[in-house]
């Protein structure tokens, strides 16, 4: 199978390598000097003292060298899809399925749903719904990342713990297209469940990222951290409360205690959430997905969430400075 992977960071470079060991043709996308390094001598992926090397992969940073493939996997951060999008046609054919492996509420969160709120632009990823007119939902499956992964190098990532990727239809349908791309996932060593309400997990996921992500990118506390200082544990929880009222307002399910979730997340033990990588590395931070699009869908369902609200301006003062001071500094460099 002709599988390209959007985004090859550390979820996609984890998807990517497994599924070219197991025999597919597989194509990265990626940029800058983890392109560079995958290029010259592979995508390693290691774990505890174990390391292996994929390096029969085409790897670019322009999908209009590629062909039409049988699975395009989107593996890129809520902003970073619109920079893409235009390429995009070049990949997906007529029969391409696209799973998208996002962190948050994906654009398409009202496609294919039914009932009033069907086919509305989620405005905080989807600014003037770009997305939603260019990619046609027909050939999207969502996917859910649990596992966690770090670049700890250009060409090198480390996979910390975790192997599940629960994958649906938008309209919940158990498709044959659904059904293949699940066995093409636990082929390659991962559990792949098929869901019939691939939202619900979509908020299971969420409730953490929205709050460990930015409290730890606020504080530089690991995830371990944060559920274990008594401070930081009860405003997740405050801020998890919050979010399960949307959420069960737009018709979500809670298959795990909010409890449960968070000795989920604190068994994890040191890890960074992806939010603090980027703050570590200087790169924009995912906020609208993870928390400014809970804030848009509660405006939506008409909740009050003073705790989400006022950590989501903290967070996007802490990006605005972080960028800003960026920009300062490329200034002074030249």
């Amino acid at each position: 199978m002709r599988i390209c992977i959007v985004g090859a960071g550390a979820i996609g470079g984890l998807m990517g390598v497994k599924l070219a060991q197991f025999g597919h043709e597989v194509s990265l996308i990626a940029r800058g000097p983890h392109l560079q390094a995958i290029q010259q001598t592979g995508l390693t992926l290691t774990r505890g003292g174990d390391s292996e090397v994929v390096q029969d992969l085409v790897a670019t940073d322009d999908m209009t060298q590629l062909d039409h493939q049988d699975l395009a996997v989107l593996s890129l951060k809520s902003h970073q899809i619109p920079a893409v999008v235009r390429q995009l046609p070049s990949i997906i054919g007529p029969d391409t399925a696209m799973v998208t492996v996002q962190n948050g509420i994906p654009w398409w969160y009202f496609q294919k749903l039914g009932g009033k709120y069907e086919g509305r632009v989620v405005e905080s990823v989807d600014p003037g719904g770009v997305l939603a007119r260019s990619i046609h939902p027909g050939c999207l499956i969502g996917c859910i990342a649990y596992p966690a992964a770090v670049i700890t190098e250009p060409g090198v990532i480390h996979h910390v713990e975790g192997d599940r990727f629960p994958i649906g239809e938008l309209d919940g349908q158990i498709s044959e297209r659904v059904t293949k791309v699940s066995q093409v996932l636990i082929d390659a060593g991962f559990k792949s469940p098929i869901l019939e309400d691939i939202r619900s997990e979509i908020w299971l996921k969420l409730w953490g990222n929205l709050s460990f992500n930015p409290i730890s990118a606020l504080t530089h506390a690991t995830l371990e951290g944060i559920c274990q200082f008594p401070l930081s544990r009860e405003l997740a929880t405050s801020m998890m409360i919050e979010a399960k009222t949307i959420a069960e307002k737009l018709g979500a399910n809670f298959r795990v205690s909010l409890e449960k979730r968070i000795e989920g997340a604190e068994k994890v033990g040191k890890h960074k959430t992806s939010m603090l990588q980027d703050v570590e590395s200087g790169k924009p931070l995912e906020i609208e997905g993870m928390l400014g699009a809970v804030i848009e869908l509660a405006e939506v369902v008409e909740c009050e969430i003073p705790t989400l609200k006022s950590v989501y301006a903290c967070v996007c003062l802490l990006n605005h400075t972080l960028q800003s001071e960026s920009i300062w500094l490329k200034g002074q460099s030249r």
